[in-house]
């Protein structure tokens, strides 16, 4: 399908955070994080409006492009003619924590198997892998309320949140939260390896949980480092991954 380029008609700013925000739609379906069309990643644009970046409803993750992104204001008025829809549980979840979270310009948002199935038992996310580590130190649970097509669920949501990074969605999947659109990505790498080791090790026997002084330790250092200019790292990994997409497939930036 052929979406006409909007470069002429954005910032410099917004046609970048298009491109890297389509590159991660991409890097997620090479990954196998996609359920068809009905997850989302979202990209804060500048301003105080709260306008952000969201996928067309009806693409496959692996069609999405920088010019075929849906511009949206906080009442899911579409700002740019798009011939597609914006899917409204997708902008319930993303516009609550875009609402409150100033430091959220990248929101992500995964139903894969591993992720559902943790989200799916009570001792949700397990310290057994250094994977973990990274995510339990900023990580928050959301019991699961259906379909999120409500705006009463909002303000819940939100709370629930707080102020980190990572989100379990009870019964429904895994939410990252940062600065940057590489660094939701790394985020979200963690969590899901996380999950996928969570799921494989326990059929094998008993497990060897860490220490939770060494997952403190762990929660300090990442709070140092994002406070700082290093971020949570994604910004040291994306450029090798947009390499690898180009050598694959490059029209993620049209």
């Amino acid at each position: 399908m052929h979406i006409p380029s909007v470069q002429d008609q954005v910032s410099a700013q917004e046609w970048q955070l298009r491109v890297d925000l389509a590159a991660c739609y991409r890097l997620v379906a090479a990954y196998g994080w996609s359920d068809l069309i009905f997850t989302h990643i979202s990209a804060r644009l500048p301003g105080d409006d709260h306008h952000f970046l969201i996928n067309p409803y009806g693409m496959l993750f692996d069609e999405v492009t920088a010019s075929s992104l849906i511009k949206v204001d906080q009442q899911c008025n579409k700002l740019m003619d798009s011939p597609f829809p914006v899917n409204p549980a997708g902008f319930v979840i993303h516009s609550a924590v875009h609402a409150v979270r100033e430091d959220a310009q990248c929101v992500l948002h995964t139903h894969t198997r591993a992720g559902v199935a943790v989200s799916a038992q009570a001792c949700g996310l397990l310290p057994i892998s250094q994977q973990a580590t990274l995510v339990l130190s900023s990580l928050g649970y959301h019991d699961y309320e259906g379909i999120a097509l409500r705006d009463e669920e909002k303000p819940r949501l939100q709370a629930d949140l707080g102020s980190a990074n990572h989100l379990m969605l009870r019964n429904h999947g895994l939410l990252t939260v940062a600065r940057s659109i590489p660094d939701a990505f790394l985020l979200m790498y963690n969590f899901e390896s996380a999950c996928q080791i969570q799921v494989t090790a326990q059929p094998g026997g008993e497990l060897v949980q860490v220490d939770p002084r060494i997952i403190d330790g762990v929660g300090a250092a990442v709070r140092v480092q994002a406070g700082g200019s290093g971020g949570f790292g994604g910004a040291l990994a994306w450029p090798a991954l947009l390499r690898k997409l180009d050598r694959q497939d490059s029209s993620y930036r049209n």
